[in-house]
This record gives C-alpha cells, sequence and structure tokens, in this order.
C-alpha cells in the first residue's frame, strides 16, 4: 500500500513537471531496488532522461535525509533530467522507511552504499563512468562528502545543510545541543532501524555519558578526511542551522583544495534548499544545477569564475560574492569588557531560541530571536554594551570573545549572546555560542562564536550577553555557583 501511494505522489510529480507529450526531450521515472553494500536492497526512484538518444548519460546520485525517503529528490531529479539530460537516483538512506538494514550513523556500510548506487546506475541506468556527482540534504549531504573522500569516481559534490565534524555540531565546546539530538533520535526510532552504533550512543547520552559518543565522530566526519577529497565540492548551509551551525563548515571549506563553492544564507537545518528538492525554483537548487553542469557536462556557465563563496546577510539584503571567507572580513573592532560577576544555573531571557523554529523565522519572515535587554537578569549574566553605530556597520566574519573566567564550581556551562541593540534596548540574537568549562578556578577563554554576515542598522549597537543556563542545550552550571569576569577581557567584532 505504502509503495502504491509513493508511486501515485511520483506520477504526480510528473505529471505536472513533464512537458506536453509532443515535447522532446523529456524524462521517465522508475522504482526499483538497489543491491547496497552487502547486498541490502536499498528502494530508490531513477529519473532517466528521455527524447536524447541511449546515453551514457551524466549520473547523479543523491541519499535521502535522515528520517526521509527517496521521494525526497523526486522534484530536483526530474528538472535536472528534463534540463540537462541527467540519471539521477534518489534512494532511502540504508536503515530508513523502504530500504533494509540499520541505521549506522553514516558508518561504512552507508557509505559503501552510495557507491554501489553508482555502480548499479552506470550498469543498469545509462550512468556516465566518467560523469559522476553525488549530493544531498543533510544526512545525504554528509554521506556525500564521505564518499567522495573514498570513491575517485565522483567528480562533484552539493553538499546541503551537512555536517563536516559530528562532534563539533552536536557537543560543541563540551556542551551537549539538547535539542538538536532529541530531534534526531527521534527521527530516527520513529522512521528507521537503528543500528548499535546509534543504540549505544542514545543509551551513553541517556546516562550523560557524551563523552563516550565521541569517538564515533572522527570517521564519520568529512574534516577528518578533506584531503582525500578530489571532487569539486559545493557546500550550501543556512547562518542559523540548529543542526549543524556554520562554523564547521567555514573551517572545513577553507581546508578544501580542489574547486569549491560555498553559500550561506538566512535559514535554518535545510530550510533554505527545502523547496528546490521539489523541483521549485530556488536559487540553491539553481547554484547545484550549475555546478554539476559545469563540473560534469563541461558547460562554460561561468560558475567557476564567480566568487567562490555567496553570503547573503542573515537579517535581509542580496548575495554577496568573495574569493573566500576570510575575504569577507575587512577590518574588525574591539569592544573592551569590564569586570563582572554573577551566579550560575539561574536562567536570563538570554537565550539562542529553538532548533528548526527560530532559525526559520530568521529566514522566512526576517523575525530574529529577540530579547529586552534591561531586562536581563544582570545577578545571572554579565551584559557588555559596544558604541553606538551612528553611521551602521557590518558584521561580517567570526566574532571572538576573549575571556578571563573564573568559576568557583567543577562544571560550568556558559552561553555567549551577540545582539543588535536599538535605542529601546530591543535585541536580535546576532550569533551565539556555548562553552563548558571543567574545573573550578581561573583560565583565559577564547570563544569564536558562529560565523555570521549582518547589517547592524544606524543608530544601534553591539550588546555581548553571557549567561549560563539556556534551554536548546544540555548545560551543566550549578544553581548557586559563581562565575568572574576579568577586566582583561574583551570582543573583537569583524566587519566589512
Amino acid at each position: 500500500m505504502r509503495r502504491t501511494l509513493i508511486l501515485l505522489l511520483v506520477a504526480i510529480t510528473g505529471l505536472v513537471l513533464a512537458p506536453p507529450a509532443q515535447a522532446a526531450p523529456g524524462f521517465a521515472v522508475r522504482y526499483e531496488t538497489i543491491p547496497g553494500q552487502g547486498g541490502t536492497p536499498l528502494k530508490a526512484f531513477v529519473v532517466e532522461p528521455t527524447g536524447r538518444g541511449s546515453g551514457p548519460f551524466p549520473l547523479l546520485v543523491f541519499p535521502s535525509s535522515w528520517g526521509v525517503n527517496n521521494i525526497e529528490y523526486v522534484g530536483a531529479a526530474a528538472r535536472l533530467a528534463y534540463e540537462s539530460g541527467y540519471t539521477v537516483i534518489s534512494y532511502t538512506s540504508r536503515g530508513f522507511w523502504d530500504s533494509a538494514g540499520e541505521i549506522d550513523v553514516a558508518g561504512p556500510d552507508t557509505i559503501a552504499d552510495v557507491s554501489r548506487v553508482i555502480d548499479w546506475g552506470i550498469a543498469n541506468a545509462g550512468g556516465d563512468a566518467a560523469k559522476v556527482g553525488v549530493g544531498g540534504i543533510s544526512y545525504g549531504a554528509g554521506q556525500s562528502l564521505l564518499a567522495a573522500a573514498v570513491d575517485p569516481r565522483i567528480k562533484a559534490v552539493a553538499a546541503l545543510s551537512t555536517w563536516t565534524d559530528l562532534a563539533r555540531s552536536l557537543y560543541p565546546n563540551e556542551t551537549v545541543s539538547k535539542q538538536a539530538v532529541e530531534l534526531l533520535l527521534a527521527a530516527g526510532n520513529l522512521t528507521g532501524r537503528p543500528g548499535p552504533v546509534l543504540r549505544e550512543a542514545e543509551a551513553a547520552y541517556r546516562e550523560n555519558r557524551f563523552e563516550d559518543v565521541l569517538p564515533i565522530s572522527p570517521p564519520r566526519s568529512p574534516a577528518s578526511k578533506v584531503s582525500s577529497i578530489k571532487a569539486a565540492v559545493l557546500i550550501g548551509n543556512a547562518w542559523n542551522d540548529g543542526l549543524f551551525p556554520p562554523g564547521q563548515i567555514t573551517d572545513f571549506f577553507g581546508r578544501l583544495t580542489g574547486p569549491k563553492r560555498l553559500m550561506l544564507s538566512p535559514g535554518d537545518h535545510a530550510t533554505a534548499e527545502l523547496f528546490g528538492a521539489a523541483g521549485l525554483p530556488n536559487e540553491i537548487w539553481a547554484s547545484v544545477g550549475r555546478w554539476f553542469d559545469h563540473h560534469l557536462a563541461g558547460v562554460d556557465n561561468g560558475i567557476n569564475r564567480e566568487g567562490a563563496v555567496q553570503v547573503k546577510p542573515n537579517n535581509g539584503g542580496g548575495w554577496r560574492s568573495y574569493p573566500s571567507w576570510a575575504a569577507a572580513t575587512t577590518k574588525s573592532s574591539t569592544i573592551p569588557l569590564s569586570a563582572d560577576w554573577n551566579t550560575t544555573g539561574w536562567p536570563t531571557i538570554a537565550e539562542s531560541g529553538t532548533v528548526m523554529v527560530s532559525g526559520a523565522l530568521q529566514g522566512f519572515l526576517n523575525i530574529p530571536t529577540g530579547v529586552s535587554i534591561p531586562l536581563v537578569d544582570r545577578l545571572a549574566s554579565g551584559v557588555w554594551h559596544g558604541p553606538v553605530h551612528w553611521s551602521g556597520t557590518t558584521v561580517s566574519g567570526t566574532p571572538r570573545a576573549h575571556l578571563t573566567v573564573t568559576t568557583s564550581a567543577d562544571t560550568t556551562s556558559l552561553f555567549a549572546y551577540l545582539y543588535e541593540v536599538n535605542a529601546l534596548g530591543l535585541g536580535a540574537l546576532v550569533t551565539h555560542k556555548p562553552v563548558t568549562l571543567r574545573g573550578a578556578g581561573t583560565r583565559t577563554l577564547d570563544l569564536d562564536l558562529e560565523p555570521v554576515v549582518w547589517e547592524v542598522a544606524p543608530g544601534n549597537r553591539l550588546v555581548l550577553v553571557v549567561d549560563s543556563v539556556d534551554a536548546r542545550y544540555g548545560g551543566e552550571s550549578s544553581l548557586g555557583g559563581s562565575v568572574r569576569f576579568g577586566a582583561d577581557s574583551w570582543l573583537k567584532v569583524p566587519q566589512a
């Protein structure tokens, strides 16, 4: 019954996207079972071009996102097949929905599946072995990068809302990204069959032993294999991605040595490219098509002559182009932070927002995560005001807080928020970052907030708030503890 419903939905998608019957070229869609690693059956939609001869055709392989099935990319696949003559395979990742096997969290079998699907596409769908690209969103994006590190047939990658370092994504600065982890675990258990690695990771997390999960990160993190990636790589992520924040992305992108393109835009996890996967007009997927056209089909469309880094300010504005991420910062200013003291374990109204909600509101409606600075409890937080920017300014890069911190408890979690604040004290969250400190005593801390491009309006100022509780994270601050900030602390603000 489920297969019938899926096929019906694909048929409707085909009717919407397909050209009139007398027109050529076109595309055809079929539902297939593809043997993955070890013969594990993987269910896939294969979208092939028609009216273009017998091929071979450039081959694109799209593994599905975490908790999503193979219908995810059918709309985009139909467009790519019809407009550019690609054979596209959109398949359900191992362990989810209609594919067999168990979820191994982008483990060896899941990554090997990408190569087995490529094998099948070359042998059974007219795929050109010399023109292979892979891509996807979220889980499919990470798989694509990992597969490109081991399969030299992959010449181009489009990784959207990807992770590059699992530990930095879900355990930033030793602070559990609780809402993200809960969301991933719920989706995995609801839509798939967790394997031993995921079951053990969940057990450790439930027992507050997240550090025991860390050993699974390096082999499942493209950052640990970046030197082996020779393909042309396009990465598209959102500034407010609640699962895979952009700091890990900009660092990874800087280490890539081949052709590369980075697109950062407003939104939350997978929201910027969501409608493009369905085949609807979308700026991110338009670049994906051009990327594959140039690096697989050999089309001279100029994408290789454009700036490698394309960004949209997080609070609105058009695309800006830079030759590198470092080039997005042309100057910086330093705000001295006076000495301060506050108690820990008590929440304030300063918050980073809700995963998959706050970033989406910012991206679609330009509604930021807000705060009233006068109402932030000074006994439970440090609050520092920068100067008024009478002519406005652009925060462009990675802000850094240099803090001399003295903590009284063995474990203290701190959350730094950078706000743009108007004359009434109303603030919009520009960026943030958590950190958990182990051991009491005094230390010097350099805390990089998440990268951002943000337009500060004339007459507004930047305000840094640091407190010890945030609902997004699994913080470990003790109620009634204390934290002191030394007078030699400062905030460095990158600017364009």
